[in-house]
């Protein structure tokens, strides 16, 4: 019997507006850690108790039953898709000050509504597409291409990567909308807190003991592949609530993205851009140079115009007989 999705826009940009700003915590606290630990153990930190509240969630939404699947090899590509958003954003997220590695990392929604259309069979018109257009000028404003490599404070390579975690993330979040229509959001959780789990894994065993890491000078690479260490005592409460917060993040986004269509939620994830201006300023004195002003209030203004076509396209009457085009 064909399942229908359901369709809640309400709850659904609740729950993303909950997920983001608990990402923007997550951001901060591990750009905190970067110095000192490395990024895997990070991840398997955070993702081992993480794993446990998503059990516990497991438990209140229905039992151990509901992690049954008949689609293992969408849930596998899944966890890899966001186990590589997250590595490559947080690899520049150590390098890049966090409110230009989130403002980068933000043409992910510009990403969603324009794969919703091969992916999802959604209708993006003319004019939401326009508006996507706009906000990737943003991005590529905040990519500055008429500086050269050796003029920018970090290598070309980190500015790219909280894009290719953009689009990564955008795919993981379209696969979550297919896998949600049969799944709760606390068993999708579990399976990607299991991918980060093992790939954590992976690479303790190969690059644990910081030989890799040897003569690296790159901020980056230190952080993806010093050796592991175990955390001071001061530093354990924030591994607890990376841990807590992994969990909150991964229910919210399924949740999310499982309630409404993926062009009307996905707007709602640039709240994490002022947040990231916020918690740079306060914590390490950052403040984003006018690139990274401009780009930001061009995504934003193409993700406010993008969502109000969409809440017009769904109020308009049905007796009209007609379907929205944008």
């Amino acid at each position: 019997m064909m399942q229908v999705r359901s369709n809640n826009p309400a709850a659904g940009i609740a729950f993303v507006i909950a997920g983001v700003f608990t990402i923007s915590v997550n951001d901060m606290l591990i750009k905190q850690l970067s110095g000192d630990y490395p990024l895997h153990q990070i991840v398997f930190t955070r993702s081992g108790i993480g794993l446990l509240f998503s059990l516990a969630l497991v438990r209140i939404e229905g039992g151990w039953s509901i992690l049954k699947t008949r689609q293992p090899g969408l849930h596998l590509l899944r966890g890899l898709l966001i186990v590589i958003a997250n590595m490559t954003f947080f690899v520049a997220l150590a390098a890049l000050p966090i409110a230009e590695a989130t403002a980068l990392f933000f043409v992910a929604p510009l990403f969603i509504t324009l794969l919703s259309v091969p992916i999802l069979g959604e209708r993006v018109g003319p004019m939401r597409l326009g508006a996507v257009l706009v906000g990737f000028g943003g991005v590529l404003l905040m990519q500055r291409p008429w500086q050269s490599g050796a003029a920018l404070d970090v290598p070309r390579l980190v500015l790219l990567l909280p894009v290719l975690a953009a689009l990564t993330y955008a795919l993981m979040q379209l696969l979550t909308r297919k896998l949600g229509v049969a799944m709760k959001a606390s068993a999708l959780a579990v399976y990607t807190q299991g991918m980060f789990l093992a790939i954590s894994v992976g690479f303790f065993l190969v690059a644990g003991d910081g030989r890799f890491a040897t003569g690296t000078e790159s901020t980056s690479l230190q952080f993806l592949l010093r050796a592991w260490t175990w955390p001071d005592d001061p530093d354990w409460p924030l591994f607890l609530v990376l841990g807590m917060n992994s969990a909150v993040v991964a229910y919210c986004l399924s949740a999310a993205y499982r309630m409404a269509d993926a062009a009307t939620v996905a707007p709602f994830e640039y709240v994490g851009l002022p947040l990231a201006v916020f918690w740079g300023w306060m914590i390490w004195s950052e403040l984003p140079g006018w690139q990274v002003w401009l780009g930001m209030m061009l995504i934003v203004g193409a993700g406010l115009f993008v969502f109000l076509r969409e809440r017009g396209r769904t109020r308009r009457p049905a007796r009209a007989g007609l379907k929205a085009r944008f």
